[in-house]
């Protein structure tokens, strides 16, 4: 898949089916939208094209304002990619861009530069500055320039339609398997392991500090079972991550902690970690003493080392 930072980068050359979104996950309805994409260019002899943002529309108007992503452009792009996009366009959204209603951006973004023919809107996105344009006015802006303009579908899980919005809902819940559910893959998490307090070393439970990236969603309080990926290592661990305050030791500082069941693989400080959230165990307690919380994660490892799907996949 060839990548192109737009307007930065010399546009592509050819023809395009493209969708056009933020793509927050890349969850099971935007790659369903995506396979009709690849339909859609199929019947019309064109190439597939996704055009996304390098960041949040919104955080161009309100700067202060903080996404909690669901993926980085990274992940992102890689997930794209998995889909069997021909081409992803990253828009370097500013203010003169946002400044363009609809029919502007489809004629001298879409159109001239980009090479759209074919446009597949998703069932509830809106674009240009003026949102109060909708579907109907895409399809009379893209007969004026020779562009077709065709709608998507919501995708529908437990009869509510899969969304972003919905993920979050769900993260924010601490229902990681829902959530993986509805993205199509676990909730992934990544970052760099830094130099706790090593409070789990003194119970017998070292645990991995992990710096999540920046802007992405932490899930709620508590325990989970995670497959973890270490930077250096080929196979995935199984892990316990406390997310959290640690109340037993009178923790003010939310921090994000796993300890790797399988392997020992040395040092990982200043590695890359990459947690991949399957499923809740329990809320974050508060214990009566460090050797009654000792207890507890023998229990927690032990529930998440009878979970069939992890005994599955780590073997």
């Amino acid at each position: 898949m060839k990548t192109i930072y737009f307007p930065d980068q010399t546009p592509v050359c050819g023809a395009f089916a493209a969708t056009i979104g933020f793509f927050d996950g890349v969850h099971r309805g935007h790659r369903f939208l995506l396979q009709r994409l690849k339909a859609e260019a199929a019947k019309a002899g064109l190439q597939t094209m996704a055009i996304t943002f390098e960041r949040h529309p919104r955080q161009v108007v309100q700067p202060q304002w903080q996404p909690e992503l669901l993926t980085t452009l990274d992940e992102k792009r890689a997930l794209i990619e998995q889909a069997g996009i021909d081409t992803l366009v990253v828009l370097r959204f500013d203010r003169e861009m946002a400044a363009l209603g609809a029919g502007r951006f489809m004629d001298e973004v879409l159109m001239r530069q980009l090479g759209v023919r074919l446009l597949l809107t998703g069932y509830d996105n809106r674009f240009g500055h003026d949102r109060t344009e909708g579907f109907a006015d895409y399809v009379r802006y893209g007969s004026r320039m020779g562009m077709e303009v065709v709608g998507g579908e919501p995708f529908v899980v437990g009869d509510e339609t899969v969304s972003s919005s919905r993920i979050r809902r769900l993260l924010s819940e601490g229902s990681v398997d829902e959530a993986g559910c509805c993205l199509g893959y676990p909730y992934i998490l990544g970052g760099t392991v830094v130099h706790g307090e090593q409070i789990g070393r003194t119970i017998g439970y070292p645990t991995a500090n992990l710096q999540p990236d920046a802007g992405k969603l932490i899930p709620k309080d508590g325990v989970y079972a995670v497959l973890a990926q270490v930077e250096g290592y080929d196979m995935p661990l199984r892990g316990i991550t406390n997310i959290g305050t640690r109340p037993t030791f009178d923790g003010r500082t939310r921090t994000l902690e796993t300890n790797l069941l399988e392997e020992e693989v040395g040092s990982i400080y200043g590695r890359r970690l990459t947690l991949l959230f399957h499923q809740r165990l329990r809320d974050e307690q508060t214990f009566a003493s460090a050797d009654d919380l000792a207890c507890q994660i023998a229990k927690d490892i032990e529930a998440c080392r009878n979970i069939e799907k992890l005994k599955i996949e780590n073997e």
